[in-house]
């Protein structure tokens, strides 16, 4: 009887043990569901997040295509674009003009060659004349040198004055003044165009600044005007407003090489002059030494 009860009392202990013990197990497992149930939420709110990432790709609502210089120039404000046009302009010019004065240089130096080999067969006065007043030498620097200066003595043989003996001196500083005005117009009539491209090399970088800091202010206006600092919206009107600068390089460096060249190219003709003019001088100062 007394191990009946004593079974039943250790039965009944294990029991409660067993119930004890798995009353931990079930609240450990119960939580472990929680953390999973809170997870799905928060997983939620992660797909708004991404959508961000998208709009740097649109300002304004519409879509930047790829830029280049004629998109810029298109997009560019009035005064920047009036500025451009007037570059482009003189940049066109400029390339006018180096074609023309190579072709004049050229047929320059051609008909001044085809002079002096006709000139240095003349044996008289009259000769000489004759050479230089020519139509196929007709507007010839040294051709009308060689004009003007026997054209005074002949009008001072003309004038009934002696032009030999004791007086070929006077006669001979007569035509060299006359040599000397023709020669003080020789360099202007080499330089035409000279000056425009002096002045396109000098104030075309100044001009495209000008345009550039002219579109740089109008961007500044309108990121105060939008409230944004956002680099799409900033980057094509300070690029609009660079390109007025590459512009005005593009003009101005070309004109200033051409304008170096072609001074050292008049500068050579103008030496070549001096060497005529003495030459010249030589010729008439024998003819009247031989009395002719």
């Amino acid at each position: 009887m007394f191990d009946i009860k004593k079974t039943n009392i250790l039965l009944a202990m294990a029991a409660a043990g067993v119930l004890m013990a798995g009353t931990p197990v079930l609240a450990q497992d119960a939580p472990a569901a929680d953390p999973a149930a809170a997870a799905a939420p928060a997983a939620a709110p992660a797909a708004p997040e991404a959508a961000p990432a998208e709009e740097p790709a649109v300002v304004g609502g519409e879509s930047h295509g790829k830029m280049t210089p004629a998109s810029m120039f298109m997009e560019a404000d009035p005064v920047v674009k009036a500025v451009m046009i007037g570059l482009v302009l003189a940049s066109i010019f400029t390339w006018v003009l180096l074609l023309i004065k190579m072709f004049e240089f050229g047929a320059l130096n051609r008909r001044t060659d085809q002079f002096l080999e006709n000139f240095r067969q003349a044996r008289t006065i009259a000769d000489m004349r004759r050479v230089a007043t020519s139509d196929e030498f007709d507007g010839n620097p040294l051709a009308d040198m060689a004009a003007a200066a026997t054209d005074e003595i002949e009008l001072s043989r003309q004038a009934g004055l002696s032009v030999t003996g004791d007086h070929a001196d006077s006669a001979l500083m007569r035509a060299q003044a006359a040599v000397s005005a023709v020669q003080a117009g020789l360099a202007k009539r080499l330089s035409g165009g000279q000056q425009f491209l002096a002045s396109t090399g000098s104030t075309a970088p100044f001009i495209g600044l000008f345009g550039t800091v002219y579109g740089i202010m109008n961007s500044f206006i309108g990121i105060a005007n939008t409230n944004t600092t956002n680099l799409a919206v900033v980057a094509p009107g300070i690029a609009e407003a660079l390109l007025a600068t590459g512009i005005g390089l593009f003009a101005a460096i070309p004109a200033v090489i051409f304008y170096n060249y072609f001074n050292t190219r008049i500068s050579a003709y103008g030496t070549r002059s001096d060497g005529f003019s003495a030459e010249l001088t030589n010729a008439i100062s024998r003819n009247l030494d031989k009395g002719a």
